[in-house]
């Protein structure tokens, strides 16, 4: 399903000009080539950057009449996609409803932290209610999503934010979760009210009975740019736990554990089926590497991934610098949005709205994770004895590289 409606919004040359973050006034990459190209060859393109699952293009699934309706009266773009697996004698197909949300602030962050607080809230659920109504059974929001991602600033009133794991936000949610007998993942910032009240970046697992099932800290933390994390929150203590869930079993990467291939691998070794990537990333840090990390994390570890990132841009009261002789400045840029998901197979939807709040859904047949697993052998192939080894060495202070010099390279030709 391509909108919220079954109409694409106005593109290109209509398209509203407050729409700030367009790519060429459209809403994404996609919908721009869908526009330009001939149908043979937006379909040869899409092939080519999407892939094909079972051999097939991916195939767009109808959503109920409320979930569009609510799309439609709330602005926020929706779409729906298939996953399949090849058809199995043993096995009955492992079919799962899975969600992303990715929203943009609602008020401005002069405003009183409670309001600023409460009007998110306020507009993320009737996404929850859509996807609720749509029969999604995993959902997973963005990063910090109760908040404005002002870790830029390094300002610690925003501490102000943090809640303990069973706070407010995981309250609302516990209670949308039993309504839609749905599990949510909730990436919020922690306060820590056991050990001295100190802060994290945590993704609270929320279970289909409005049970908290567990919670995962974000386990690599950047000094990049404008993104100074590190005044609020170090790096995670739980390691890489795997949840299972009633639908099934699912990891938490946290933003810029995308970056670090090991961190993916580790969630898969766990057996994660489904691993989220919750994010909050600018265009002009991170869109090239968007579309490539998840997917490629998707095909070496054999599990589905649900990318999210939040929409817009976030001006702040007091400007900020970052130590990289940039002059001063008040927002981070613009969060482009692009939430997807990747699967085991190559294969990817399309991306959401580069400017709009959105909501993606895929139906998945967790059957494809170890189908592929049996078709590449990448867990039989690899060498992780040899890998623990280096990592081993690496570790120890007098660790020398494994380089192997030619003796003759410093002689004249």
């Amino acid at each position: 399903m391509d909108s919220s409606n079954g109409e694409r919004p106005p593109q290109g040359e209509d398209a509203p000009a407050a729409a700030a973050g367009s790519i060429g006034g459209y809403e994404s990459l996609h919908r721009l080539l869908q526009s330009n190209l001939s149908p043979e060859l937006f379909k040869e393109a899409s092939r080519l950057l999407l892939g094909l699952n079972c051999g097939r293009a991916l195939e767009a699934i109808s959503l109920p009449e409320a979930t569009s309706a609510l799309a439609k009266a709330h602005n926020f773009d929706v779409q729906a996609f298939r996953f399949d697996a090849d058809k199995e004698y043993l096995r009955q197909p492992q079919v799962v409803r899975v969600g992303l949300i990715q929203n943009s602030i609602s008020i401005p962050t002069t405003s009183h932290f409670a309001d600023q607080k409460k009007a998110i809230m306020e507009k993320v659920k009737p996404m929850i209610d859509a996807a609720g109504d749509a029969g999604v059974n995993i959902l997973c929001l963005q990063e910090a999503w109760t908040m404005p991602f002002a870790f830029c600033t390094r300002e610690k009133r925003w501490c102000e934010f943090a809640e303990p794991v069973d706070g407010e936000s995981t309250q609302f949610l516990q209670q949308l979760a039993k309504k839609y007998n749905m599990v949510i993942v909730s990436p919020i910032l922690e306060r820590d009210v056991n050990h001295g009240e100190i802060v994290w970046n945590t993704a609270v697992v929320i279970g289909n009975h409005g049970n908290i099932i567990g919670i995962h800290r974000k386990n690599h933390i950047p000094r990049v740019g404008d993104f100074n994390e590190s005044t609020y929150y170090m790096e995670g203590n739980t390691g890489h736990p795997v949840f299972e869930t009633a639908y099934g079993k699912i990891g938490i990467n946290i933003c810029y554990g995308r970056h670090h291939p090991l961190n993916w691998l580790a969630f898969g070794l766990n057996g994660a089926e489904i691993v989220f990537n919750p994010s909050a990333t600018v265009g002009e840090l991170s869109e090239p590497m968007w579309p490539i990390e998840a997917r490629n994390a998707a095909i070496a570890n054999s599990y589905f991934v649900g990318s999210i990132n939040r929409v817009g841009t976030e001006v702040f009261p007091n400007p900020f610098t970052s130590g990289d002789g940039k002059p001063q400045h008040a927002d981070f840029g613009h969060f482009y949005g692009s939430s997807h998901f990747s699967a085991p197979d190559a294969s990817c939807t399309p991306s959401l709205s580069r400017y709009r709040d959105g909501l993606m859904i895929s139906d998945m047949d967790l059957n494809l994770c170890r189908q592929i697993k049996d078709k590449w052998g990448f867990r039989m192939t690899a060498r992780y004895d040899t890998y623990a080894s280096l990592l081993s060495e690496y570790l120890k202070p007098d660790f020398k590289p494994q380089v192997i010099v030619d003796p003759l390279i410093n002689k004249s030709a």
